[in-house]
């Protein structure tokens, strides 16, 4: 599908989310230790997932009130929750929830949300969401040094 030029900052940004909940199941499946795995969240997070969030909860929802975009804030609050307990506790179950949570939510976004906006917005307002996001996005950290997904 073919995404507005405006916000398609933030769809590639869901390209590096489904292979974070992706490296989350892989070392699920393999056995790897949940700590290393935590660990590999709290820096996803901290780096990539977080600021991404702040950057839709600045930039894109405020144009639209609806059961679409409180359903993605929802999510979103609910996976802060989940990072936490994650961070915290080491949790395989918490992990493997936010692993499906997160492709989930990445999946609502480009069939549902973004679409929705896309036929909703002017084309002013999405030229004013493109140079918000241009001016403010952050660059994904694909750095990690333990690969414990190979």
């Amino acid at each position: 599908m073919k995404r507005n030029e405006n916000i398609v900052l933030l769809s590639k940004d869901h390209h590096f989310g489904l292979l974070c909940a992706w490296k989350i199941n892989k070392g699920l499946k393999d056995g790897i230790s949940p700590e290393r795995i935590a660990t590999f969240v709290k820096f996803y997070w901290e780096n990539n997932q977080c600021k991404h969030f702040e950057e839709e909860e600045r930039y894109l929802f405020p144009y639209i009130d609806n059961g679409l975009t409180r359903q993605a804030l929802a999510e979103h609050q609910q996976m802060r929750e989940m990072v936490e307990v994650i961070i915290n506790q080491h949790d395989t179950e918490v992990l493997a929830l936010f692993a499906e949570l997160l492709k989930r939510h990445i999946r609502y976004e480009e069939r549902e949300l973004f679409p929705y906006m896309e036929a909703h917005l002017s084309d002013d307002t999405l030229a004013e969401i493109g140079r918000n996001l241009g001016a403010s996005h952050h660059t994904e950290r694909d750095d990690y040094d333990d690969p414990f997904w190979l």
